[in-house]
């Protein structure tokens, strides 16, 4: 199949890889000229896992957007949230009708990028799909080369509008086969793990983030204390969605950490694999960094406003938001992502349902 990967994120590169030694011709877009120019060069990538390292060649690595995304059957965005207004832009002339476009993970992503699509005039008939996890567990190592020490076995992956879903589902497993469907992108949205996982581990782990000059927060940063806070703030997320008349499974965070429960997205002993790679310890800018940036600005203050949409009370992930705006010394519930940023907050149900199912486009 011909795909396009879109960025040049770790996931950007482990997809870019990982879908070549899948047998697909993959087209690959980086903005950035400068850090691309290795890649460039070789048209190939370094990758790293348990298999080794070795060389991969890359059907197109190119910064010509217009030559990557024209005649790719998918188009997969592995960026973060944040990003995704900008590329919605920068895609709208190339696109063309029956392309499926794939953001793992989206924050409802499908519902913003569709919309910024139409009021540029896009008229190419296009559908998202969104899942709750980036595929691998990934860090790039230098300019040309990716660590995968995971990859997805579980997907769940909610489309845009819902309606297409056979036909884009379709397509999307035959390139990640772990795709499980579930109903729509919002479903997809709320199954978003990050905004689950890191701000606990960003806003409770502070001190030593910022005193040391790298740290951990998966291995010596995950804790008791911690890991009880990601439960209540998980079981605030599962009630919103179970408000909405989500169905399980929920792929609660729990399943993540505990080796004997219900294989979660990147299957039992994930958190181990995780910690074992030592890909994560690293510097972490509070400021800037995606955990904070997307996770939480994005992520965290969409759930809190799908809450307070769905009349569901969530006190940790409120206590949580309000910590995060006073560390960065913004209200992230008036800048970040939510539903009255996207004009949806007056929305009732049925026209929600609505919206999910048929688009912007009816």
């Amino acid at each position: 199949m011909e795909i396009a990967v879109i960025g040049g994120g770790n996931g950007c590169y482990a997809a870019a890889a990982d879908l070549t030694e899948q047998g697909h011709t993959v087209r690959w877009w980086r903005r950035d000229t400068e850090s691309f120019h290795p890649i460039l060069e070789t048209q190939s990538i370094k990758v790293k896992d348990i298999r080794g390292v070795r060389e991969v060649k890359i059907g197109l690595a190119s910064t010509d957007l217009g030559e990557v995304v024209k005649g790719a059957k998918l188009i997969v965005i592995p960026l973060p949230a944040t990003t995704q207004a900008a590329v919605a832009v920068q895609l709208a002339p190339y696109l063309e009708d029956g392309q499926v476009i794939y953001l793992p993970p989206g924050t409802f992503g499908s519902y913003l990028m569709a919309k910024k699509l139409a009021d540029v005039g896009c008229m190419a008939e296009v559908t998202f799909a969104e899942t709750g996890t980036l595929p691998y567990l990934a860090r790039k190592h230098g300019l040309d080369t990716v660590s995968i020490s995971g990859r997805a076995t579980r997907l769940p992956t909610g489309v845009f509008p819902a309606v297409r879903s056979e036909y884009a589902l379709s397509i999307l497993k035959e390139a990640f086969p772990s795709i499980e469907p579930i109903e729509d992108a919002l479903s997809g949205a709320l199954m978003n793990a990050g905004p689950v996982i890191h701000p606990p581990l960003i806003l409770m782990n502070a001190g030593p983030i910022q005193h040391f000059e790298s740290w951990d927060i998966h291995n010596e940063g995950t804790q008791p204390a911690i890991r009880r806070v990601h439960d209540a703030l998980d079981a605030e997320r599962i009630a919103v969605r179970e408000a909405l008349g989500y169905g399980r499974p929920h792929f609660p965070l729990a399943d993540h950490y505990s080796p004997d429960g219900e294989e979660w997205m990147y299957g039992n002993a994930a958190h181990e694999k995780l910690v074992d790679s030592a890909d994560w310890r690293e510097p972490l800018d509070l400021q800037n960094h995606r955990y904070m940036r997307e996770d939480i600005a994005c992520g965290l203050t969409f759930l809190v406003s799908v809450a307070e949409w769905a009349g569901v009370d969530v006190p940790v992930a409120k206590g949580l938001l309000a910590i995060a705006s006073a560390v960065v010394g913004e209200n992230f519930r008036k800048s970040g992502r939510t539903l009255e940023s996207m004009e949806l907050a007056q929305m009732g149900r049925s026209d929600m349902e609505m919206l999910l199912k048929r688009g912007l486009r009816g």
